[in-house]
């Protein structure tokens, strides 16, 4: 059974989510918050493998709720329901540690492969819209002050030379199958490698291993 916490501002738009869940046999909904304070503590108390979270909310909005959740360690996935789907904070969610988000007008059979693929670790987002998003709202990453060498990011440190390739043709939005046909691998091979590097660098999905191509530089906007 999958536990989900909807938290949204709007009474209307949680009264959907929670009917739309609730006819599903492998889905609960154990609370409903209407801003990212209360969602905190909703999380804290039940535990939920996945918030649906609002970005815009009273108070405490959702990327801050986000990232304070995600900031606990706890099991508890976020994935961010949107207006649009390239609002530029989606683009912030997901560097608060979001697995991925959703348009609000998506079908309903979107939000439950949605909510089912987050809570088993995956990522929501598909790798070719993750760098449409981030293309767009590239200028958000911090500038480097100086054209002098930086330091390698720790993160990087511990890949090897194949893991390193993989996490690049990963930011750059190939998919698993892509990555298995254009370097010769079998995709079983692909899938061990993008574990691994999850694992090392402990970036929670697919997203996050995305951004971290970004972060590091290891992908630049085309």
């Amino acid at each position: 059974m999958t536990t989900v916490l909807i938290a949204d501002d709007q009474p209307m738009q949680r009264f959907g989510f929670r009917i739309l869940l609730e006819s599903q046999d492998d889905m609960t909904v154990v609370g409903e918050a209407a801003n990212g304070t209360e969602a905190i503590r909703l999380v804290d108390r039940h535990h939920p493998d996945v918030v649906l979270m609002d970005i815009r909310m009273p108070g405490l909005d959702g990327i801050e709720a986000t990232r304070r959740i995600v900031a606990t360690g706890a099991r508890t996935r976020v994935l961010i329901v949107t207006t649009f789907d390239l609002d530029e904070y989606a683009y912030d969610g997901l560097r608060a540690g979001a697995s991925g988000f959703l348009v609000k007008d998506a079908r309903p059979e979107e939000l439950l492969a949605g909510i089912r693929a987050v809570a088993s670790g995956d990522a929501v987002v598909a790798p070719s819209l993750t760098r449409r998003l981030l293309d767009a709202y590239i200028h958000h990453l911090p500038a480097s002050p100086t054209t002098d060498p930086q330091p390698e990011d720790p993160r990087l440190g511990s890949l090897t030379e194949r893991e390193r390739e993989i996490l690049t043709v990963i930011g750059q939005g190939w998919t698993n199958s892509e990555i298995a046909e254009c370097l010769h691998l079998a995709e079983s091979t692909v899938k061990t490698h993008v574990g691994r590097i999850l694992a090392k660098t402990g970036a929670r999905d697919r997203v996050q291993a995305v951004i971290l191509a970004y972060d590091t530089q290891l992908v630049t906007p085309a």
